[in-house]
């Protein structure tokens, strides 16, 4: 079966599966009085207040030692804040604080000796994927680790994705740098016309190293699905096409970029794993299109969602729909035979969080009633975390501090965990700025 046959098979399958998820009540889960949602933000506050107070401290002392033992307090400051707000039990702290956080650091660090321009944004862009692969990791039955390949397709984002979505690129441009980028993922060595598409091939060369092309051809095959899925959705800017249409270009998007991200973890999948990434994926794309409401309004961008809220509909039915569409992606992933309990319990509770998150944030596009019911399933109320979002993640916020500190390292450190291939500083990144990270 030719790629482009599969993908538009998981496309039809899933879009399906989303449509089936339609006209339900919100599905059931773990609920929070008014009283445990105060206990929880101040839990939360209390976490934020000492990790603020590490951060000075840091500040005044920048050596190597100084620097560990920031990590260290932050380290137990988050697992206390995790246990009381979060609910969090030790098994998943540890994951969190000893496998997906170092996994972080090492691609902050490779990537700010790779490229110094690249934004800190940037670099969180690309750690929200790498934190995808890695929790696809262990439900393949491989133990968490960023692999050269997960580091080169998480970096592709800041170069490619940013470019290609860039309100200030023309259309003709963007065809002809996604034409490049296509002949490289090919295999071909195209003539690169700046600096960012000297970065993108030189990323391309991790996945090579790590997965030869005649013996993985299918990592190249998702790899060609995601970018062609991508020049799919440029038509999505002012785009009149029907419901039905959008759905299957979200779909693609969305799942064709996850399915990578399990192929690059370990070279080949499964029927079931392939299906279920490609759920994940449409799940998180659907995620992002709910959080990214007001923005792809103001551009113009038809998503399931910009394109009712732009009418004055309230998103009510399709936030239901959408958490129903998590439960199902979540019995999917059940049935894999590999990851505890406690990792998939983990990734459901982030997904939801996901979903609450948005919907507190666009919360005037939903009715009052729909609000206070949706409100009960979420850790905080939701006009907490409106209210805490800027300090956490806007400009200078918590994360992009948290995460530089613990990104930092010495003129000359080694810690870089992969060679980094020879290539000029001051790449193209700079040229467009950065969307701002969703977390």
């Amino acid at each position: 079966m030719k790629s482009s046959d599969w993908v538009e098979a998981r496309v039809l399958e899933t879009a399906a599966l989303w449509t089936s998820c339609a006209g339900g009540r919100l599905p059931n889960a773990m609920c929070y009085t008014v009283a445990e949602q105060r206990r929880r933000e101040k839990a939360w506050d209390g976490g934020r207040r000492a990790v603020e107070r590490e951060l000075r401290r840091a500040r005044k002392n920048r050596s190597a030692p100084a620097r560990q033992e920031t990590q260290r307090r932050v380290t137990s400051a988050f697992a206390r804040f995790s246990a009381v707000a979060l609910h969090l039990n030790d098994d998943a702290i540890d994951l969190l604080t000893n496998e997906f956080l170092p996994a972080a650091t090492k691609l902050a660090r490779w990537a700010r000796v790779f490229d110094p321009s690249l934004s800190m944004a940037d670099i969180i862009q690309a750690c929200r994927n790498a934190w995808t692969a890695c929790g696809l990791q262990p439900l393949l039955g491989m133990r968490v680790e960023l692999t050269p390949s997960i580091l080169g397709y998480s970096l592709l984002y800041p170069y490619s994705d940013n470019y290609l979505d860039g309100e200030n690129v023309t259309g003709a441009a963007k065809l002809e740098f996604s034409g490049r980028f296509r002949e490289r993922l090919r295999g071909g060595m195209p003539t690169a016309a700046d600096e960012r598409e000297a970065a993108i091939s030189r990323l391309v060369e991790l996945i090579e190293g790590q997965y030869p092309r005649a013996v993985y051809p299918e990592v190249f095959e998702c790899l060609l699905a995601i970018h062609q899925a991508q020049e799919a959705s440029l038509s999505q800017v002012n785009s009149r096409c029907p419901d039905e249409e959008l759905l299957r270009m979200s779909c693609a998007k969305g799942g064709t970029s996850v399915m990578a991200d399990a192929c690059l973890a370990r070279g080949w999948m499964s029927e079931d794993e392939s299906r279920f990434s490609f759920e994940w994926g449409v799940l998180l794309q659907l995620g992002d299109d709910l959080q990214d409401v007001h923005e792809d309004r103001k551009r113009g961008s038809a998503t399931l969602f910009s394109r009712p809220a732009a009418s004055g509909e309230r998103l009510d039915d399709r936030a239901t729909q959408l958490l129903n569409f998590a439960e199902r992606v979540g019995e999917h992933m059940e049935q894999l035979p590999s990851g505890s309990a406690m990792l998939k319990s983990l990734l459901r509770m982030s997904w939801r969080s996901l979903i609450l998150m948005a919907v507190a944030e666009a919360h005037q596009h939903f009715s009052p009633a729909f609000l206070a019911e949706a409100e009960r399933f979420s850790p905080f109320r939701f006009a907490f975390l409106r209210e805490r979002r800027e300090t956490m993640i806007g400009q200078g916020g918590l994360y992009g501090r948290l995460f530089d500190a613990f990104a930092a390292q010495e003129d000359g450190e080694p810690d870089v965990c992969f060679p980094v291939p020879r290539i000029r500083p001051a790449l193209a990144a700079r040229a467009l700025p950065s969307e701002s990270p969703a977390l």
